[in-house]
Parts: structure tokens; sequence; C-alpha cells
């Protein structure tokens, strides 16, 4: 015979209808999000991988001062390696502001991926990287000019080399909007001009290791960097696995699934415990007929299941829903979040189990487990217990005693709140993880100009000059520095320096470094925790030789990692000749310096790269923890407040009885859970700063470069704002319940 008790389920669902349409919709919607997201990111991700065999991605490339004759080929090619010349040349766009890297069309390693139109065939044609031209408004058919010369655009292609548009290795961020990669024929790239040709050369291992990240790997590219550097001068040396531009996207896509799937599982646990209470909440509220049944004979473990069905088929029927979104809708929404970012080659998309049993099974057994231990716990009273509606374990003491002289309807709303201190707990804990999500949606983009703003207060210079070789300048402005770059050392992450040798009484630096002392960076110091006083190792960025360095001081400079000595200091590090210098450090323009002998000039437009591509990259990333922050603010204050609604339904119609108004008694419930949510937003304020502070740190200690933390005053009060507006509208919904409190209630269940 069929479990008579099943029928009640759906009647259940029907009679919180609410409760459970705004659980449906949210978990519908983070499902299909997070589906959709995996979806899209193993596609993507596949594609990544398997473009490392398609288009014959390099082994690591290296860049010479002049074009590498035969013999010495001959000679490194005894390594067991094989070289391919991939020479570039970069020039600046004349219409619009931006540098475009052009290589001549790759037949043999780091083949082209044409995702529309084709490859140049005339010496006016260029194919452009997809993101670069979206991000500069080009598109097949449209003509641009560059040193004088202008090319038509005739295809849109990704270079499996730049999945991730670094300009340099060095840079902190990858700069999608005035930094692109381009093709060209062989006729074309020579018309271009050779003053800015970088000799760069590609290279793959007869025997390449297993994995391009191991070990062997690294001992590999080690040894090829010797036997180079004794046969010639390097100026660049990028082996695969640490290029930035080949590894980035594929690090940042593993990275990501981590994070959205921890975030949801905080979610569901959140949801859980909110079923959880209102399920208490109904046992509580059904508790006579739960001790007639059990006195029937019905089990605890049959009370448990019927409990339980109500919240897992909603979340089942959320699920299910919430991958079809995800594998139609949200599918593309994420994948675009990606395409948005990267450079990447066409993939196509994958249907996997893995994404159906993270977005499902593991929801509906956190669901489970959690309903699990509550349901046991209270279903374990005695039959009579229920029937008494007494569900104490423990003898109720008296109530806390209040002090008369408290006014009448502060003392009842202390009450509710006494008797609601779980409610108000998770209520607490809710606007705490929404607060956290909320706030670091909300951070992003003042934080990224704040970065920007004090990146170009403190420049060294307003332009920074690095010379092939030295040559003098008659600008008064400019001023003699060097400039060189060593490598932390670490087993499984490593990250670039800049060492400044900076000239005696500097009007640049600030800093009297005569005696020989060394400075860090502020940047520096609180990324890796450093002081003055304290030693640290760095190694050549080409070698193994490594630096034994004593921090003298701290140099503020928030935002850049580098080292400050004179360069009289820097010449006795590097070797150089006492007179050595790299560059000029100005803030006005050098125009008697040809540009053949200026290998390199940085810019504002160089340092504020990172913040620029920061925002274009992650601003819609950001805009979905915003979204979630204020549905779950929602969420959890309106089912919280709506069972401590129900709780005191009783007490709700007999003050109704007693002749007080609606104003009044949304004076004891509302305005009680009001204040309670407001002291709420105020204390978790600092407790989201300590705790951002602390993720934030962890996080930026994977990435090459420093962005500090800062969480400035205006983020927290649009947060608070954000939270009374939100909350405005929850009271609202819960005025609404009050007024659907009979009076007849009071009524019901005396004893």
């Amino acid at each position: 015979m069929k479990n008579p008790l099943n029928k009640r389920i759906f009647r259940e669902i029907r009679g919180d209808i609410g409760k459970y349409v705004v659980i449906f919709l949210f978990m519908t919607a983070l499902i299909g999000i997070v589906s959709g997201f995996l979806i899209a990111d193993e596609s993507l991700k596949t594609a990544y991988d398997q473009s490392f065999e398609k288009y014959n991605v390099e082994d690591g490339n290296f860049e010479l001062a002049e074009e590498a004759d035969s013999n010495f080929i001959n000679d490194i090619e005894n390594n067991a390696i094989k070289l391919y010349n991939n020479f570039y040349i970069e020039e600046d766009t004349d219409d619009f502001e931006s540098t475009l890297r052009i290589f001549i069309d790759r037949k043999n390693v780091n083949r082209v991926c044409v995702l529309d139109g084709n490859t140049p065939k005339s010496e006016n044609e260029i194919a452009l990287d997809r993101l670069y031209a979206k991000n500069n408004n080009l598109s097949i058919g449209n003509k641009f000019n560059i040193a004088g010369k202008t090319l038509e655009v005739v295809g849109i292609v990704a270079l499996p080399d730049y999945s991730a548009l670094f300009q340099n290795n060095t840079d902190f961020m990858f700069d999608s909007i005035k930094f692109g990669v381009a093709i060209m024929t062989d006729k074309g790239f020579s018309t271009i001009g050779e003053n800015n040709i970088h000799y760069n050369y590609s290279w793959k291992y007869n025997n390449p290791p297993e994995d391009f990240k191991s070990a062997e790997a690294k001992d590999m590219a080690e040894d090829l960097m010797k036997s180079i550097g004794e046969k010639t001068t390097l100026t660049n040396f990028i082996p695969a696995f640490s290029s930035n531009a080949i590894n980035f996207a594929g690090d940042d896509m593993g990275g990501d699934r981590v994070m959205f799937l921890t975030m949801m599982y905080i979610l569901i646990v959140i949801i859980a415990f909110v079923f959880a209470i209102t399920t208490s909440n109904t046992i509580s509220r059904e508790s006579n007929v739960i001790g007639t049944l059990r006195a029937s004979g019905y089990t605890k473990a049959e009370l448990i299941r019927h409990y339980m069905a109500a919240p897992i088929i909603v979340l089942f029927i959320s699920a299910v829903i919430g991958n079809i979104l995800g594998y139609t809708l949200f599918k593309n929404v994420m994948a675009d979040l990606y395409l948005g970012s990267y450079s990447l080659t066409s993939y196509k998309t994958l249907w996997n189990a893995t994404a159906f049993i993270e977005t499902t099974l593991v929801p509906i057994a956190i669901m489970m487990l959690i309903n699990f231990v509550m349901l046991a716990r209270i279903l374990s009273l005695s039959p009579l217990k229920f029937i008494r509606r007494d569900l104490k374990r423990h003898q109720k003491k008296k109530a806390f005693k209040l002090n008369t002289k408290i006014n009448i309807m502060v003392r009842f709303r202390l009450r509710v709140i006494f008797q609601n201190i779980p409610n108000y707990i998770t209520i607490f804990v809710g606007i705490l993880f929404a607060g956290i999500v909320l706030v670091f949606g909300t951070m992003f983009v003042p934080l990224l100009d704040y970065v920007e703003d004090e990146t170009i207060s403190n420049m060294v210079a307003s332009h920074q000059y690095i010379l092939k070789a030295p040559v003098e300048t008659n600008s008064e402005d400019a001023e003699k520095y060097c400039i060189g770059s060593l490598k932390t050392t670490g087993d499984d992450f490593t990250e670039n320096i800049s060492v400044y040798g900076i000239s005696d009484n500097s009007k640049y630096i600030d800093i009297d470094l005569s005696e020989g002392e060394i400075y860090i960076s502020s940047a520096y110091s609180d990324k890796y925790g450093l002081n003055k006083g304290d030693d640290l190792t760095l190694k050549e960025e080409f070698g193994d030789k490594e630096y034994n360095i004593t921090v003298d001081g701290v140099y503020d400079n928030p935002t850049t990692l580098s080292i400050f000595v004179s360069r009289e200091k820097f010449n006795a590090l590097f070797d150089k000749n006492q007179d050595y210098y790299s560059g000029y450090l100005s803030n006005e323009g050098i125009d008697d310096i040809d540009d053949s002998l200026i290998s390199a000039e940085i810019t504002e437009d160089d340092y504020t790269k990172s913040s620029r591509q920061l925002k274009q990259s992650m601003g819609n990333m950001m805009s979905v923890f915003w979204i979630l922050g204020v549905a779950v603010f929602m969420l959890v204050i309106y089912l919280l407040a709506k069972i401590i609604i129900e709780k005191n339904a009783q007490s709700i119609s007999m003050v109704k009885i007693l002749g007080y108004n609606k104003i009044e008694i949304n004076k004891i419930y509302i305005l009680t859970t009001t204040i309670v949510t407001i002291i709420s937003l105020i204390v978790v304020l600092p407790i989201i700063n300590v705790m951002l502070n602390f993720i934030w740190h962890i996080m930026m200690t994977g990435f090459t470069g420093w962005i500090p933390c800062v969480i400035q005053w205006n983020v927290y009060l649009k947060v608070v704002v954000i939270g009374i507006i939100t909350y405005l509208f929850v009271a609202l919904l819960l005025m609404r319940q009050i007024s659907k409190v009979p009076m007849g209630e009071a009524l019901k269940n005396v004893e």
C-alpha cells in the first residue's frame, strides 16, 4: 500500500509556494550559471590543451641582439632541438593608439588558427588577432595605417603562442586593447621596415619531456640557455613552461573552475541550512500530528524521508532546469567571458557527465546530509513530547528578566530577538557571506582606479628609455640610470624583480644610496613580508648565479616589485663597467636619439596596462558576483524573517485581538528584524575587510606583480546602501505576510 504521507508532499509545497518559488528561481539561476561555466570552461580548456599538438606550439623561444648565422644555428641544434625563425616587427599604429607585433605567416611552428576570412596573400594585407581586432573595432575589409603603410584586414586569427596578449613576459597583466599580434606575407613583412625587428627564434625538442612543465623540462631549458649564453648575447629567453603568453589562459581557466564550484557549494550549504530551519519550524507547527503518527507506528526513518522530500524535489527540478539552461543559454554567456579576455583558438562544445555530477548530485548530497542531521536530531524525541508540543531537550529556564523601566515595545522586540536567536545568527552569517561576495564585486573597479592613480603618481619618470647601446643626449631633463632584472627563487613560483641603478642625487628617486644601500619597493615588501634588515636570495634571469641581498630600507612604491641601488652598486653587482648605463629617465620626451638605438620607451600607458586590461576582462565577471551577493542577501533575510513571523503567528494574532494596529505590529516584528539586519550590516564590515585582505593576499601570491588590497570607504557605503534598499523590498513582503495572519490563529493550539 502506498504511503499516505506522500500525498502531503506537494500539498506542503503548494501551501508554502512563495518560499519554494524563491528558492527554486535562485537555485535554478545558480546551477545554470555554474553549469554553463563548467561546460564552457571544459570545452575551451580542452581546445586549449589540444592546440599544443594541433598547431605545433613551440617548446620555447629566445631573442638575440642580431641575426644568428648558420654556424650558430647548427651548433645549437646539436643540443637535440630544432630552431625556427620567428622574427617579428613591433610598430605603433598611426590611426589609433596601440602597438602591433607582426609575424610572417607561420607554416611549421606556432601555426595560425584562422577564425574568419583568410591569411594574407599580398603585401598590403594583414590578418589580426581576434581580440585585438574586436577591442579596436577592426573587422575584415577595414583598412588602417602602420609605419606610414596602409594595410587591409583580410583575416581574423588566433596565434596559439599568444592565447594571452602579453607584450613582455614580465608584465603583470596582458593587454588586448593596446597590444596585438598579426601575420603578414614575407614581402609585406619586409616593407614595414627593419628598425624595430626582433631576432626571435622558437625551438622544439627532438625528444620533448612528457610534461612541458616538469622538472625535466626546466633542466633541459636551463642547459639550453647556458649553451646559447656561451656563444652569443641573449636578450630574452622564455621556455614554454614560463611563458605567460602561452600558459596564463590555461592556468586561469583551471583556477576559475575551483572558484565557481566553491562559491556554489557555499551557497548550497547556506540554502540547506535555511531549508533545515524552515523544516524545523514546520515540525514545531505540526508536532501534534507527528506525535500521533509516531504513536500510530510510523518510524523515525519514514518521517525523515517525508520531511526531506520537498526540499530535495525542489532542488532536483532546479538542477535539471538549471543544467538545461547551462547547456544552452549560460554556456554561451560564460564562454564569452573567456573569449572577451583571451585569444583562444576555435573550439567545440563538449558534453560531459562531470558537470552534471558537480552541479546536481553533489548539491543534492549536501542538501540531504544537512537536512538528515537536523531531522534525525529533532525526530529522536519521544512521541509523547511531540504530542505535548514539548520539543526542548533540556528543561526550559525562566525567561531572561527585563527591567520594567524599559519601554514595553522595546521589551517586546527584545523578547522576539531572544526567542529567535538561531534564526538571527543565521541571518548574520548569511549577511556576512553575501557581504563578502558583494564587496568583492563592488570593490574591483574602484581598486583598479586607485591602483592606476597610484601607479601614475609613483612612476619613476614620465619617460623611461632603454637603449640598445649607450648614447649621449643633450636633453637637460634626462638622467642616466641602469635597469636589470632578477628572479625570485622557488620551486613552484618565480617572478621577475626589476633592479634600478640610480644616479647620485637623483631627482627622480628620492633615496640616498651613496653608501651602497639596497632598498626595495613597498609593493615587494608587502607581497613577500620583507622589512629592513631581512635577507633575501635572488637569481639572475638567464642563468643560475644567485645574489644574497640584505634590505636596508623600503621605498614607497605600492604597485611595482623593484629594488633600488646606486649605479655604482648596480654595475658592481652585474659585472658592468663603472660608467655603464642602460638608458635615461626623463619627464620630457627625448628627441635627439635615433629610434634605431632605442630598445624600449616606457610611458604611462605601459604602467597602466594592467589595470586597463583588468577592467576590460573582469568587468562582466564582477557583475556576476554583485548580482549573486544581492540575491543571497535578499534570499536569506526574506526566508528567515518569514520563519520568525510564522513562529510568532499566534502572538501576532493575539496582539491584533488586543487592538494593536498594523504600524504597531510592524514596529514589533519588522522593525526588530530591521534593527538586526542593519546592525549585522555594520558589524560584518570589519570582518569582511579582514577576510578579503587575507583572501586577496593568498590569491595575489600566485600572480606575478602586486595589487594592494585597498577597499575604499565608499565601497562599504555602497554595500550598506544596497543592503538597506534590498531589505526595504524584503520588508514590504514581510509586512504583507503579517497582514495575512488571521485573528483566529490565537485560538489554535492553546494549551
